[in-house]
């Protein structure tokens, strides 16, 4: 740990009495933590295999406060870099780990993270936050590693757990630690605010730190994770992403229409388009239908061909979700949207959509019909007591809030599509409807989603396609199909 440097404001960092003492502890204790890792070793597997959901591999990782660097090593880094102010600890890491980088340093010190090459995928800061003397200037320094697609996860005790830790410590269930920080959860978010760093979902896991015979494994998986009772977990686990506004960004944009037997509607979404991004494209994708709309669509193609670029497309499979998945592997805009064919969603509030990735202010965006008031028959009353019940259910799931799933707008950047499609492998084809592919998906990747309202029209041709009891029932299963791919796990 280096004295001499500078921090931000150009005066010299020194480190506190308490960093002393903290490194002191460390440099004593190197051997006695590792035999305590290694009686533990059921804990900390849980902790490593939980980032390891949060952090996919082959990412390019920065880990600040890496210790013996054996977290860094789990989540399998394309290019994986640690810092730790311990020399024994970075000593360690080199020889344990050599594919990886070890760096030694204070990370509170600006010169650290000043010769540190970047950007990274994810940084990492793992129980060390509680270090930390100054804890929102340190995540500022951060910034300079990071792009606006970097994450960054804080992992850390809960301040609830704190006597009980201290009592292990005195029953010589865990090891001694120096003093640290135990910070409430909303003392964080505040001061992830005040260095420029927003939330974009928070975990709690391990209600019970022990295998207790498998029942401690049981109850992690699937009771921890539940509402009302993570709040008691011992781990937390903050996702974050910088804050950074692009308003002068230009993106181009691929409108999919997905259809089946919207004949009626197909040259009204075309009449209706408004002109917005640096450039569009219309995909019509046809579902196989019955009453002539593949047919519609390449004659509404020929028609306003040298005004709109229109691609008519059809399905190899069925449901909406091959139509998504056929449309979106065909675009080529920056901003990927889905418009449905019965024009609900009405076309001119697409480029409020498109705004909202353009400029940064989300990676994913949901339409919701639920705020301001519908057209008479817009909705069904049965359908919106259903939808209202699954609102809360994928909030919960997804650690965002919903209140409409089943709306059909949805819109992302091409490139984080495309890093959900090469991960869809987790999740499996299961999504008949095509909107919680890429709900789940999204939450999987980390990216922040955000819901924009929309007024929520009633038909002008055709019958709804969606059949409340079938299509119910396939949600129910989904919810559970969720909580086992993004909480129990």
């Amino acid at each position: 740990m280096n004295s001499a440097s500078s921090a931000p404001s150009g005066s010299p960092y020194k480190p506190s009495r308490r960093k002393r003492e903290l490194l002191e502890h460390v440099e004593a204790t190197i051997d006695e933590l590792e035999r305590w890792r290694s009686i533990n070793a059921v804990y900390y597997r849980a902790d490593r295999g939980f980032m390891g959901f949060l952090v996919p591999p082959g990412k390019r990782v920065l880990e600040l406060g890496c210790g013996c660097g054996d977290l860094l090593a789990a989540l399998e880094p394309s290019y994986g870099v640690g810092v730790d102010f311990s020399p024994s600890a970075v000593a360690r890491a080199t020889a344990r780990h050599p594919g990886l980088q070890f760096r030694l340093g204070d990370v509170e010190d600006s010169r650290t993270l000043e010769a540190i090459e970047g950007p990274f995928d994810y940084i990492v800061i793992a129980d060390t936050i509680g270090m930390f003397e100054d804890i929102d200037v340190t995540l500022k320094l951060v910034h300079r590693l990071c792009e606006p697609s970097t994450r960054i996860i804080i992992s850390y005790y809960s301040h609830l757990w704190e006597p009980i830790l201290k009592l292990g410590e005195v029953l010589r269930l865990k090891s001694r630690q120096p003093q640290i920080n135990y910070i409430a959860t909303a003392d964080f978010l505040n001061l992830m605010d005040l260095a420029d760093f927003e939330m974009i979902r928070l975990e709690q896991r391990q209600l019970l730190p022990r295998r207790l015979f498998g029942l401690g494994t049981f109850v992690n998986r699937y009771i921890a994770p539940l509402p009302g009772i993570r709040q008691l977990c011992l781990r937390t686990y903050l996702v974050g992403r910088p804050v950074r506004l692009f308003p002068a960004r230009k993106f181009s944009a691929s409108v999919l229409i997905p259809c089946r037997n919207e004949r009626g509607n197909i040259e009204n979404a075309i009449l209706r388009m408004p002109r917005f991004g640096s450039s569009q494209e219309i995909l019509f994708v046809e579902g196989n239908s019955s009453d002539g709309t593949f047919e519609e669509c390449e004659r509404v193609r020929d028609a306003y061909k040298g005004q709109w670029d229109i691609k008519v497309l059809k399905q190899d499979g069925k449901g909406k979700g091959d139509a998504v998945r056929k449309g979106f592997a065909a675009a080529t805009g920056d901003v990927l949207m889905i418009l449905d064919a019965d024009l609900t969603m009405p076309p001119e509030a697409l480029p409020k959509y498109h705004a909202v990735i353009e400029t940064g202010k989300a990676d994913f965006v949901n339409g919701t019909r639920l705020i301001y008031p519908m057209e008479d028959e817009a909705m069904r009353p049965l359908n919106f007591i259903a939808n209202r019940f699954f609102a809360y259910l994928f909030s919960y799931l997804v650690s965002t809030r919903m209140t409409d799933t089943l709306c059909g707008t949805k819109v992302l950047l091409r490139k984080d599509y495309e890093a959900l499609a090469r991960e869809r492998d987790y999740f499996g084809d299961f999504d008949p409807f095509g909107d919680f592919d890429l709900i789940f998906g999204a939450a999987k990747q980390n990216l922040k989603i955000i819901e924009t309202p929309i007024h929520y029209k009633a038909r002008t041709f055709g019958e709804t396609q969606i059949s409340r009891f079938r299509d119910g029932w396939l949600l129910l299963k989904m919810v559970w199909f969720a909580y086992r791919k993004l909480k129990a796990v």
